[in-house]
């Protein structure tokens, strides 16, 4: 029948349900959900973005968030597993931490949009004011769950980038000092890494312009199978430091770093400790090829010759700023077994301020710390030098990752102003895997001095690499002392067992 125009409008509105009466149900109807119901899509949103647009209704952007969420996070999880050292190399490449940080950022902020307007589509028109209070408390802890972990992230991304450009520096091509390393097994045809740790500072009593002098000389030499470690210290007064006959440097010193003078003064400048901040200012700086630190360079060479190891990586640490160094670890704790000064100058006749006492199991903040390791007066560089192989064990064995990751602000900062090192972005993450196996072991130490036989106004070089030799030996079979087979003597050890060196035994 046609329409009848005649018909009363009460009649008409009966017949039609006014339009504007039915958005509301209409929409309830359509995403048919409650107020806890949107709470727990909410939720579910914030796992999964795009989730709770999804049940909203809203199919075309919550499939694309979705789709993104998945892809992005399965394929980072399914390239690291498969190609772990491609991410990590293109994680630490110059400026790459500190747009991931930037990017932690942008993306927090975007999820936590998504949750808020997933929830608003999921929340029924007719919420009364309780429930959307609720809704937005709710969101509120969701979107803080959710972002604070991405403000942590991008925190540590961004402090590492800058430590990283700071200590190693943006420059990834190769130094001529550096070995070449097979990437995706810097092991595979490298049975030991030998890293020289300088110890240096210019001293409150030098100018700068002096340069930095390095009493501190150890090379770490590591078993990269197995994480043993031996410490092979050289006294900072050591003359006649050898150059390889076909090192460039030897047409400078022909004869080791010395003046052939009887001189005192003249000979002070020729110890192992002057040789950073001198060679520089005599022999050209691309002598040696492309360098990071020509002096620490230098000292790569010359040290690598003497022992017979040679050096891959430098690690130069700035004495003066160690202390923040151990304050941002939480301190040390050693043996302390004969008073070691605070200050004071032998020469100047000048008194030390204070003695650190004997004690077992002495906790150090790094003041103190800094003085266990240099305290000099009225000892000689020899009790010095055992001091500082204790204060590298206690670092090696007493810092843990929690430790790490709770002071990583701190250990970062002071990290940026106290070491600077030759050690590629590209081998850290296989250095870090390096290090747990070296925590594992027991730590030896050989110290040159005249206890075995070692001269340093005229050393042995020879006699000196067949005792490195023996040492590593000593350090891959784990022994102390071996018997001879034919006798009940013993020989005398070649190497140190850092534990028994750093136990307490009070000297009387």
């Amino acid at each position: 029948m046609s329409n009848d125009s005649s018909a009363p409008d009460g009649a008409r509105r009966a017949a039609e349900p006014d339009a504007e009466s039915t958005v509301a149900p209409a929409r309830r109807a359509a995403n048919g959900q409650s107020f806890s119901g949107a709470l727990g899509w909410t939720a579910l949103g914030a796992i999964v973005p795009g989730l709770g647009l999804w049940r909203a209704g809203r199919r075309v952007a919550g499939g694309i968030l979705i789709g993104l969420f998945v892809v992005i996070v399965g394929g980072l999880g399914v390239l690291y597993v498969t190609n772990r050292n491609a991410v990590e190399s293109a994680v630490l490449a110059p400026g790459t931490l500190q747009n991931i940080a930037i990017g932690l950022i942008v993306v927090a902020l975007a999820w936590v949009a998504v949750i808020g307007i997933s929830h608003l589509a999921l929340r029924p028109a007719n919420a009364s004011t309780g429930q959307r209070a609720a809704g937005a408390a709710v969101v509120g802890v969701l979107s803080f769950v959710v972002a604070a972990p991405m403000a942590v992230g991008a925190n540590l991304a961004w402090t590492t980038g800058n430590l990283l450009d700071s200590v190693i520096g943006t420059d990834e091509t190769p130094n001529s000092t550096q070995p070449t390393i097979n990437a995706a097994d810097p092991w595979k045809d490298k049975d030991r890494l030998n890293i020289l740790i300088l110890g240096g500072d210019s001293g409150n009593d030098r100018p700068s312009s002096e340069g930095d002098r390095t009493d501190t000389v150890i090379v770490a030499s590591i078993d990269t199978h197995t994480g043993a470690t031996t410490l092979f210290t050289l006294p900072r007064n050591t003359e006649k430091m050898p150059f390889p006959k076909n090192s460039p440097l030897s047409k400078y010193y022909p004869n080791g770093f010395t003046s052939g003078s009887s001189d005192l003064y003249t000979r002070s400048q020729f110890l192992l400790n002057a040789m950073y901040r001198v060679v520089p200012t005599v022999v050209p700086h691309d002598v040696l090829g492309k360098t990071k630190d020509f002096g620490a360079s230098v000292m790569k060479v010359s040290v690598g010759y003497a022992l017979g190891l040679p050096i891959d990586y430098f690690v130069k640490v700035n004495m003066d700023g160690f202390k923040d160094f151990i304050n941002a670890i939480g301190g040390i704790t050693v043996n302390i077994n004969y008073k070691v000064p605070i200050g004071g100058q032998t020469d100047a006749g000048i008194k030390p301020e204070g003695y650190l006492k004997p004690g077992a199991n002495q906790h150090l903040n790094g003041r103190l710390a800094l003085w266990y390791a240099r305290g000099r007066y009225g000892l000689d560089d020899y009790k010095r030098m055992e001091r500082q192989r204790c204060v590298i064990n206690a670092v090696v064995q007493q810092t843990t990752p929690a430790t790490v990751l709770a002071n990583f602000q701190s250990i970062a900062a002071a990290g940026e102003k106290t070491i600077t090192t030759d050690v590629p972005r590209s081998l850290l993450t296989d250095l870090v895997d390096l290090g747990v196996k070296v925590k594992g072991t027991k730590l030896r130490s050989v110290v040159f001095d005249p206890d075995n036989g070692f001269n340093s106004p005229s050393p042995d070089w020879a006699k000196v690499r067949k005792q490195v030799q023996k040492a590593l030996k000593e350090t891959a079979d784990g022994v102390t002392e071996t018997a001879s087979p034919s006798t009940t003597k013993k020989h005398k050890k070649k190497s140190d067992d850092l534990e028994q060196i750093c136990a307490y035994h009070p000297e009387s």
